[in-house]
């Protein structure tokens, strides 16, 4: 599927269209209004109201309705050209430590809010919604918590304990890794088994062998897998044979300088976009034979049936 895409598709917006029309429709246009599959023509030379041709135009004679591919998806009544989101999703997916609104600002030449409101669009793009679980028979399951956000000292005086409760400062990240596999992360509320029991048996077949550190969460969950191993960090203990969390450490290792180096702060509210935005790019990483154009196809794929307005997006939490 990356062979649709080239360099030209980033900077023509009828070839835009096709290459998007290619990945969300394989087998044709299909009417977004009634689900029609046939008596769907392309119209030419349609204009806006500002006299423009609008490309990429289609119309069902089902419904008599007019659409084009970007109906129901994160693109929808966006005033941006479509190559330009092309553009947008190639640096966030190519990019291991993400892209800041304002590196996008720059590179786009759109406005800062444009650039955010962009960013934002292509993380709900990006977000998983298969439930799959992790692991299986024979396989390894990693999990283990980390903490994001500054030191309360750090913080101005005005700032501190106002969105956290008890001075911590930061926000609890888990995630779970299957070795060699997928990887999924939760903004949770407290390492606790009463928070932790629901995340395992959601996400991690229970035939899987979990590898944890001694966090007390973990300890009756670990009972219903197949085997599980804790290493004793505080003990100063990381490897045992098998049994080690190094793998979901390298996850948040690239989370952490993402987050500090690219977008400084991130915001309890909007933390987990970027944690969706994390996880599809490990997902969909090198190693698993994924380069940056097939993982801009699989972005643009995922804008399907997915909406998110600014008002949404910007709503206070």
């Amino acid at each position: 599927m990356a062979s649709v895409l080239n360099q030209k598709y980033f900077h023509d917006e009828a070839a835009a269209f096709a290459a998007l029309e290619a990945i969300m429709w394989p087998g044709g246009p299909t009417c977004p209004h009634c689900g029609g599959c046939d008596r769907i023509n392309r119209l030419q030379g349609v204009k806006d109201r500002n006299g423009d041709v609008r490309p990429g135009l289609w119309k069902c004679y089902h419904c008599r309705k007019q659409f084009t591919v970007r109906k129901g998806t994160v693109f929808e009544s966006s005033h941006l050209k479509l190559h330009q989101w092309f553009q947008a999703a190639f640096l966030m997916s190519s990019s291991k430590k993400g892209v800041s609104a304002n590196q996008l600002h720059r590179t786009l030449g759109v406005t800062l809010k444009t650039a955010w409101f962009v960013a934002h669009r292509l993380r709900e793009a990006m977000r998983d919604g298969k439930l799959t679980k992790l692991g299986g028979v024979g396989k390894y399951v990693e999990a283990d918590t980390t903490y994001i956000g500054g030191k309360e000292k750090n913080k101005h005086e005005w700032k501190r304990n106002a969105d956290n409760i008890g001075g911590v400062g930061k926000e609890i990240v888990h995630a779970l890794v299957e070795r060699g596999g997928r990887v999924r992360s939760h903004h949770i509320p407290s390492v606790s088994g009463e928070t932790l029991r629901p995340i395992l048996f959601g996400n991690a077949d229970t035939k899987s062998a979990l590898m944890t550190d001694t966090a007390g969460g973990y300890l009756h969950a670990g009972t219903k897998f197949a085997r599980h191993e804790m290493v004793d960090h505080g003990a100063g203990e990381y490897v045992r044979d098998d049994a080690h969390s190094n793998t979901v450490e390298g996850v948040f290792s690239i989370l952490k300088r993402g987050i500090v180096g690219t977008y400084h702060h991130v915001s309890r509210k909007h933390l987990p976009r970027y944690l969706a935005e994390f996880d599809f790019r490990y997902n969909h990483r090198i190693a698993n034979g994924v380069d940056d154009l097939a993982r801009t196809v699989a972005m643009m794929k995922g804008a399907e049936g997915k909406r998110l307005t600014y008002r949404v997006a910007g709503r206070a939490a």
